[in-house]
């Protein structure tokens, strides 16, 4: 009974301190787009801005909001979020929810194979290097993912793109699809685009993974069920994965929900590299065009989601390890 009601405090704790900094990235979120420079509304008549005339763009102004106070903005903007209308993107020409669901449906299709293919090769691979520690498989592999956790993304991007698209004509440039197939051959062409960007992802993923397993099964090398197990006669595959990567899978599922939840963040600047319709791509233009309504809804989605994920990471730990519980 003591530890129930303790980890109903602990877990009520940990709602209202993630309530907390939501409000807070809430609240950055609608001020800091509006330091940025330049007016919306401008950017929103384009070239037509210089002779505009100025009851057109009071109208304007009144539509997007802007006309009011900026305290009265701020609140209104707060009751939005929570309602659901989330205004007109004027960069887009269509709602910003519509939007926001479009892209996010390709960024979803991108990143979401891409973060459980890393977690896989990351599990084996660093399950087998961290079981035979300083062996010339352990020092190769640990060596190579170290090398590509080094790299940033978007540079790992440029690269890849720059050989296997440029110089090799592997893979299409650009696009989601060629446009002009249907039914399972639309399927494969969509696979063929994002092949390249999806290994990028899955390899930038993976780097970090395993590092994370090797370590943690290196660390469990010594412990008693270890030896129990050896003492029953178990082969070392057995005994690997049977006992040992079970025991060291907690923190890769940490680092996997914390991924899932960064998902659109950690996707943007590769998805811009390949010309990927996703989030990333749609923050990029938003920023750019200065687009209030779509900066606002986009950053709220990318922080509730990390904010989520965060929460349910925590709860995922301390099922899987007895000593936070």
């Amino acid at each position: 009974m003591e530890k129930r009601r303790a980890l109903i405090n602990a877990l009520i704790s940990k709602l209202l301190r993630y309530s907390l900094v939501l409000f807070i990235i809430l609240s950055l979120n609608f001020f800091l787009p509006r330091l940025l420079p330049g007016d919306p509304v401008m950017n929103l008549l384009g070239l037509e801005a210089s002779y505009a005339p100025p009851e057109v763009i009071e109208s304007l102004e009144a539509d997007l909001g802007l006309d009011r106070p900026l305290p009265a903005q701020y609140w209104h903007y707060l009751g939005d979020v929570f309602t659901g209308d989330w205004g007109y993107s004027f960069e887009q020409r269509r709602p910003v929810f519509e939007a926001v669901m479009v892209h996010l449906r390709w960024t979803v299709i991108l990143a979401l194979p891409a973060i459980l293919l890393g977690a896989l090769v990351a599990a084996v691979l660093g399950a087998v290097a961290g079981w035979r520690r300083r062996s010339p498989l352990d020092v190769g592999l640990s060596g190579a993912f170290l090398a590509f956790y080094s790299i940033p993304p978007f540079l790992l991007a440029m690269f890849a793109l720059w050989v296997f698209g440029f110089k090799l004509g592997w893979f299409p440039l650009g696009k989601v699809h060629s446009g002009n197939t249907a039914g399972l051959a639309y399927l494969a062409d969509v696979i063929w685009h994002m092949a390249l960007p999806l290994a990028v992802l899955t390899v930038s993923k993976a780097s970090y993974d395993f590092l994370v397993v090797r370590n943690a099964v290196v660390a469990t090398i010594g412990e008693n069920f270890i030896l129990t197990a050896r003492g029953k006669g178990l082969s070392e595959l057995a005994v690997l994965f049977r006992h040992a990567l079970p025991n060291a899978l907690a923190p890769l599922v940490t680092v996997t929900a914390i991924q899932l939840g960064v998902i659109f963040a950690g996707t943007a600047l590769i998805e811009i590299v390949f010309s990927w319709p996703g989030m990333g791509t749609l923050i990029y233009g938003a920023i750019g065009a200065r687009d209030y309504p779509l900066i606002q809804y986009a950053f709220f989605i990318i922080a509730a989601s990390m904010l989520l994920a965060n929460f349910v990471a925590d709860i995922v730990y301390a099922w899987l390890d007895p000593r936070i519980r």
